[in-house]
């Protein structure tokens, strides 16, 4: 029970890594808000493990400023944020668009920092000491041929996590991240396709030689993020400030 008695909201969890951060924290004593655009699957996914279900669009500062209002009204304060909420693109540099890149930079990079930005508002003006976490990716450390507008905006995150630790640490917050590495999950049919298409694979291929390339052997798995999660947002992390730790099966070394 780490977190006993601490609140939470995690966005973009009604599936997939954000539900099983939901799952950890409800598990280790915490209250949760789960913040995600399908309200639908938010609701199903609420009751079923126990947590408060919350219309956020992260690309809206209305939405944003309404969604922590509610899990503020839900569980009296926040204690912990988890910024989930992302979307995968890939294409060759020469078919890229700005749509798909707006969208990318809008969801994974404004979202992050704008969510960040008003529960830190919330944590300053209440005395809050509270935590953090930001989701970067291994795709934030390096390029990759097909995936450059992704790869860019987790690099981003794990700038910006760089400088809102260093500035909101004075105010008792630690901010820190975690990169996963290739990560099994209904989200992997979305990027298996991408290769599909761009590398000319069957189905399913692209995510078979990713898992046999992990150094651990496979595929991580939502929960295998969970306890760094819990971790990060728990005393025992007090005195980590700005890092972002990789969660990957040893696919990258920093």
């Amino acid at each position: 029970m780490r977190l006993a008695g601490k609140t939470a909201l995690i966005t973009g969890a009604a599936r997939g890594i954000g539900r099983a951060f939901a799952e950890a924290y409800i598990r280790e004593g915490a209250q949760v808000s789960i913040a995600d655009i399908d309200i639908a699957r938010a609701h199903e996914t609420g009751i079923q493990i126990g947590a408060t279900a919350i219309e956020m669009d992260v690309t809206d500062q209305t939405s944003i400023d309404s969604g922590v209002a509610q899990a503020i009204d839900a569980m009296g304060q926040i204690d912990i944020l988890i910024n989930n909420a992302a979307v995968f693109t890939a294409a060759p540099i020469v078919e890229i668009t700005r749509e798909d890149y707006a969208r990318a930079f809008d969801i994974n990079v404004s979202g992050t920092l704008f969510t960040m930005q008003a529960v830190a508002r919330h944590m300053i003006e209440t005395g809050i000491r509270g935590y953090i976490i930001n989701m970067a990716s291994q795709a934030g450390r390096r390029g990759e041929p097909l995936v450059a507008v992704y790869c860019a905006t987790k690099a981003a995150v794990i700038s910006l996590t760089q400088s809102a630790g260093l500035n909101l640490i004075q105010h008792g917050i630690n901010v820190n991240a975690i990169s996963p590495g290739v990560v099994d999950g209904e989200h992997w049919d979305g990027v298996d396709a991408f290769f599909a298409k761009y590398e000319n694979k069957k189905p399913g291929q692209k995510k078979a030689e990713v898992g046999a390339a992990v150094p651990h052997g496979r595929m991580g798995t939502a929960e295998d993020l969970t306890g760094m999660a819990v971790f990060l947002a728990s005393g025992g992390a007090d005195y980590v400030v700005a890092q972002t730790y990789n969660v990957d099966g040893g696919q990258w070394m920093s």
